[in-house]
């Protein structure tokens, strides 16, 4: 069928379309908001669920300092009748995970990650006091060793966080904090990521931050001692302070492209 026989069926659909949107669709719309706290997932001892993840733009800072997006509109409804935008997207860029392909040589690629590992107890190591007066402060051992004592053993399958505080500078210059020779963000250290390996069963790790490493980091040794062990790590992760340092269950929206090192995710957090 060629275009402008598409673009007439299209814009033919309209009144159908709106008239059924207006009618029963948006009583299905109003039903459905007025049930969301019975879905099955909130059911399982959730309350409610709070998003994780930033808006994704061309504004968005990135760790190389230079747009991560960009996007055309080669249909618009003005003049087609619908809405078409093409995007280009570096996989690092935004709310995004690092699976351990982007690491490794051979690791497993972001359409790898098993969905077990998607459903995650997400566990939130609140250093936001320290990185308050060094922007190099790093998530150690002794930092795990406080939440454990204070809300026990970390799940099996966990997704532990850091909080830092700087999930709310993404508008300004502090949070790359480039200062002409290196950056300046809060991460894990590498002894804290060996001990997680070593000491639980946490699948994933995450950060409020662009890097899994702080940022003066030079050798990237957090990213080259977790992700190639098969687990994987969130970069950009949203609204830390909103939720609690335990017993929240992460869902972790992973992109499923095949061979991907990573990639944008949307990501909630059921409370």
């Amino acid at each position: 069928m060629c275009d402008i026989c598409v673009m007439n069926a299209v814009k033919d659909r309209m009144i159908t379309r709106r008239t059924l949107f207006t009618g029963a669709a948006m009583a299905g719309v109003a039903a459905t908001l007025g049930t969301a706290q019975t879905s099955p997932a909130l059911a399982m001892g959730h309350g409610s669920a709070q998003d994780m993840t930033h808006t994704l733009s061309a504004d968005f800072p990135t760790y190389f300092g230079t747009p991560g997006m960009s996007s055309d509109q080669p249909f618009n409804f003005k003049e087609h009748g619908f809405n078409v935008f093409n995007l280009q997207i570096n996989e690092h860029t935004g709310t995004h995970i690092d699976a351990p392909l982007h690491f490794s040589a051979d690791g497993a690629s972001v359409d790898e990650i098993p969905v077990s590992q998607l459903l995650a107890p997400l566990c939130v190591i609140d250093i936001a006091a320290k990185a308050a007066e060094n922007p190099d402060a790093q998530v150690t051992p002794d930092d795990i060793k406080s939440w454990i004592s204070t809300h026990g053993d970390i799940p099996a399958n966990a997704c532990v966080a850091m909080h830092s505080g700087w999930g709310s500078k993404t508008g300004t210059d502090a949070f790359r904090g480039f200062d002409g020779q290196a950056m300046h963000f809060p991460g894990f250290h590498v002894e804290a990521a060996q001990m997680l390996m070593d000491e639980t069963g946490a699948t994933s790790m995450a950060v409020d931050s662009l890097s899994l490493d702080h940022g003066p980091s030079a050798d990237f040794a957090v990213h080259y001692a977790w992700l190639p062990s098969g687990r994987f790590g969130i970069e950009n992760l949203a609204n830390l302070d909103k939720v609690p340092a335990s017993g929240a269950t992460l869902v972790i929206g992973a992109p499923k492209h095949k061979g991907g090192s990573g990639g944008p995710a949307r990501i909630l957090a059921l409370v």
